[in-house]
């Protein structure tokens, strides 16, 4: 089947990334064994945006194993590993992706992923989306719904379904309780720790780290920093949200105080122009920055371009911003998600249970998009005990289950 990567002789050291991704996914292989019996998707057409790295390869050949027919890209220009892409595609699955995918090169392997005309599509961030409900429209009559991976994405979903254009149902599986205590909290809190530790080379005890945004993701980067010995400021926009932070043990205030004391920023908001053009002027010299949200708008790059008079690569992934005032920046993995440009990503054991979901919210789709409207729907919570069941079962736990007395106490007034 047709491909466009980078280099398929580099399909030996994607397929060990992948294998090494499957023995550490048990849930995935379950999956796997149940859809090569059942052959849910035969003849299905699927296509899949997600950070194209070995995690991501296996959920798609899950999915293949299940009869769908697979397109796949990446969901952005700097997370696709061109070794795996090169194995996924010598397997026989189109891909259509590469490390460092110029804009137009980006957009070009989205619309070549839509391309086969699919009936679900697997969506990280929106992009897929959004091809299909612009330049794609002509595709809108097969489309039988789909499903978001990240909390940016569903916001844009959720956007659209207030305005009245959304076209399809999707459902949301960052919100499904198997993905986001998990992937958001646990998975977010070490990659981006990983992506930073691996690229800068430099001690996190003894820091100030600023964390903007404290939701799923940003507790678990937060919780990360205080484990490694920093000090934790968070950032917040949420009153409530930012009472938890307290209580949870960290100082929080304004990003103007903050800009004044961090020696880390991670941004992981969801929003853009968090950190800008009068924070950068306060920062102290040698000042890191990052994001963990999932596009590159949150650290606002042209406010830096234009107060800096130099602007030069230091390290792999690492730009050295010389600002006008004699200070120097460093913006790790030029503000795209740390984790995976600076990284691999998520931990396999993680992205196990949030593929699971993406699984199984595929299959819901399949087998209900008939009924379905045009809107965005949560991930019913019967596929998140599943999943649940199926992880405590991979570890060898057994928890308790209620006797029929509890039952009807419970369940009685």
């Amino acid at each position: 089947m047709k491909s466009i990567i980078r280099d398929i002789s580099l399909a030996p050291s994607g397929r060990q990334k992948i294998e090494w991704a499957k023995r550490n996914m048990p849930i995935l292989s379950a999956i796997e064994e149940e859809f090569k019996k059942t052959r849910p998707f035969e003849g299905i057409k699927i296509s899949l945006s997600i950070h194209l790295e070995a995690k991501t390869a296996y959920l798609s050949k899950v999915l293949a194993a299940g009869g769908a027919i697979m397109a796949v890209t990446g969901s952005n220009p700097l997370s696709t590993q061109d070794d795996v892409a090169a194995a996924l595609a010598e397997d026989g699955i189109s891909v259509y992706s590469w490390y460092n995918a110029t804009p137009e090169e980006y957009d070009h392997f989205i619309d070549e992923t839509l391309n086969h005309g699919p009936q679900i599509i697997i969506d990280d961030g929106g992009d897929l989306t959004h091809a299909l409900h612009t330049r794609k429209q002509e595709l809108l009559p097969g489309i039988y719904g789909g499903c978001e991976e990240t909390t940016t994405g569903i916001l844009r979903l959720r956007a659209m379904e207030r305005e009245g254009t959304l076209k399809f149902p999707m459902m949301a599986v960052n919100n499904a309780m198997c993905k986001h205590l998990f992937d958001n909290r646990y998975g977010t809190g070490q990659s981006v720790w990983d992506g930073i530790n691996r690229t800068t080379n430099l001690i996190v005890a003894g820091k100030t780290v600023v964390v903007a945004g404290y939701g799923w993701c940003g507790k678990g980067v937060a919780m990360r920093a205080k484990g490694l010995g920093a000090r934790v400021i968070v950032t917040e926009v949420d009153p409530v949200k930012a009472i938890e932070a307290v209580m949870d043990g960290f100082s929080v205030m304004t990003m103007d105080e903050a800009s004044e004391v961090g020696d880390i920023f991670i941004t992981v908001t969801g929003c853009n122009k968090v950190i800008v053009k009068r924070h950068f002027e306060r920062m102290k010299d040698g000042a890191i920055l990052c994001n963990a949200g999932h596009f590159n708008v949150e650290i606002c790059i042209p406010d830096l371009e234009e107060i800096s008079r130099n602007i030069t690569e230091t390290r792999k992934n690492i730009t050295c911003y010389e600002l006008y005032n004699g200070r120097r920046l460093y913006l790790l993995g030029e503000g795209r998600l740390v984790n995976l440009a600076c990284g691999d990503g998520h931990p396999a054991e993680i992205m196990d249970m949030s593929f699971a979901v993406q699984a199984y919210a595929a299959l819901y789709i399949l087998e209900h998009h008939s009924e379905l409207e045009a809107k965005v729907f949560e991930v019913p919570y019967e596929i998140d005990k599943k999943i649940a069941m199926m992880k405590l079962k991979s570890l060898g736990i057994k928890i308790d289950e209620l006797t029929e007395e509890q039952r009807r106490y419970i369940n009685s007034w």
